[in-house]
This record gives structure tokens, sequence and C-alpha cells, in this order.
């Protein structure tokens, strides 16, 4: 099995689809406002394109990479978003964040 190197979203997509990695194991949530818990999630083979700044699904909806809140490949987590919290005084600060 091949250990994803990169650490940011837009450079595992682009890993796993340039060194031949298997797409059909490899799922992507990311925040979708008005989906059940803001969040929807796809598999790679639902990308038409990984571009600069976002990239397109095959039904033409384009997805800016800061939206991503995890990559599962082969069933293992290999990216998930800085999470944020919101403090009792309406301050917010990182709880944690983690690359795989």
């Amino acid at each position: 099995m091949h250990q994803i190197k990169s650490r940011r979203p837009r450079d595992i997509l682009n890993e796993i689809k340039w060194k031949g990695l298997d797409i059909e194991h490899c799922t992507i949530y990311y925040i979708h406002r008005g989906a059940p818990g803001d969040t929807k999630v796809i598999d790679f083979s639902s990308l038409r394109t990984i571009g600069r700044s976002f990239f397109e699904t095959t039904g033409g909806t384009s997805i800016p990479y800061h939206r991503i809140l995890r990559i599962d490949h082969d069933g293992i987590r290999v990216y998930e978003k800085k999470r944020i919290r919101q403090s009792n005084e309406g301050s917010s600060h990182v709880v944690h964040q983690s690359y795989l």
C-alpha cells in the first residue's frame, strides 16, 4: 500500500491521481451549507478537474479547497482540517489539527 506523503488537500488529490492510486477508495468530505450536518461526501470518481484554487465535480460544481474537511483513502484518514471551537466568551481557538 502506498503511503500518501502530501499534506494539503490539493496536493493529496493530485498525488492520488498521478501516482496511479486506486481512486475508487478515496472519499472527500467537504462543507456544503444546507446538507445534513453541513457536510457532503463524494468519491474521487466524482471529480472532473483538480484546479489551482478549487476542484470541480462531474456535476459542474466548483468547490474551493478550504471547504474540504477530510480525505480518506483505503479507509485511512489522510487529511483532516483544523477544527475551530467557540468558547463561552465568544472567542474561538484551534482544538486540533491533523495531517496524517
